[in-house]
């Protein structure tokens, strides 16, 4: 009988996760089912529990959910406990609940090993201090990056975000605005600005000769920060679909011990019909 996996969130009708865990699974021969949960803002512990109740063995959380997982978890791991937000949730042997968050590690795997970006020494500048870029934090300054800015529209947050980070290696916050005259070799767009087809208001001029961007959202059409990047001569301009599929791919390896072939997936989902503009 297969082994039972799902991703909970509100909306998730639009979700790409059964459709990337049942490639894994037929790639890697595992005997699992994994569905979609629209859950419900007023009772997502109830969810949970009656999911792992019935014989569910790992959960997927996406919006709104992932601080909600984080306070539900027993334990988390590391980039969880940095992120303050939880992406997958895992049933251990006793029982209990064990949080992780695979977002940075789905963007830093997506970055260097997919696109062969060299993290070693370089500037990166993050925009947005959110929950998607707690998400990516400590993988970020596990690279070997030689300096991470972290701008944001409300500087504060930006400042916040990178006093949590700075134990960790070489990050400072800041306002948009005190980003005029700096130059960076990698760009990563985590604000939700391209829901509305905007990009953030950088200087057209902060990205680093042969430097790259990358937008955390993906579309069937190039997002409004991925064409941002090809008009202001960014080396590579891309979005997000590679880390989406990265994530979940790391979420599979925690819960079945296999890892399976992100590059096929990814081809896969490339050209779909009607994909529309999805975070990650």
């Amino acid at each position: 009988m297969p082994e039972r996996y799902a991703v909970i969130g509100n909306p998730i009708a639009h979700s790409k996760s059964p459709l990337i865990h049942a490639e894994f699974a037929r790639q890697t021969g595992q005997d699992l089912e994994y569905g979609r949960i629209l859950g419900d803002p007023e009772d997502f512990p109830g969810e949970v529990r009656r999911f792992l109740a019935e014989g569910g063995l790992g959960l997927n959380v996406t919006v709104p959910f992932k601080e909600r997982a984080w306070a539900l978890a027993d334990e988390h791991s590391p980039r969880a406990e940095t992120a303050g937000a939880v992406n997958t949730l895992i049933r251990l042997t006793d029982g209990r609940l064990r949080g992780d968050n695979t977002d940075g590690v789905g963007l830093v795997r997506d970055l260097a090993d997919n696109h062969g970006f060299g993290f070693q020494g370089a500037r990166v500048l993050l925009l947005g201090a959110g929950g998607a870029s707690r998400g990516v934090l400590l993988p970020l300054l596990e690279t070997g990056l030689a300096r991470l800015r972290i701008a944001n529209r409300t500087a504060s947050r930006a400042l916040d975000l990178a006093r949590l980070g700075a134990p960790l290696g070489p990050v400072e916050g800041s306002g948009l605005e005190a980003l005029a005259g700096e130059r960076f070799d990698l760009i990563i767009n985590a604000t939700s600005s391209g829901l509305t087809d905007e990009v953030p208001d950088i200087p057209d001029d902060c990205l680093a000769e042969g430097g790259w961007t990358y937008d955390m959202l993906y579309g069937d059409r190039p997002t409004a920060f991925r064409r941002w990047g090809q008009e202001h001569g960014a080396a590579r301009a891309l979005d997000g679909l590679g880390m989406l599929v990265e994530q979940a791919a790391e979420s599979f390896w925690l819960w079945r011990g296999v890892r399976p072939s992100t590059a096929p997936v990814i081809e896969q989902l490339r050209h779909p019909a009607g994909l529309g503009s999805r975070s990650v």
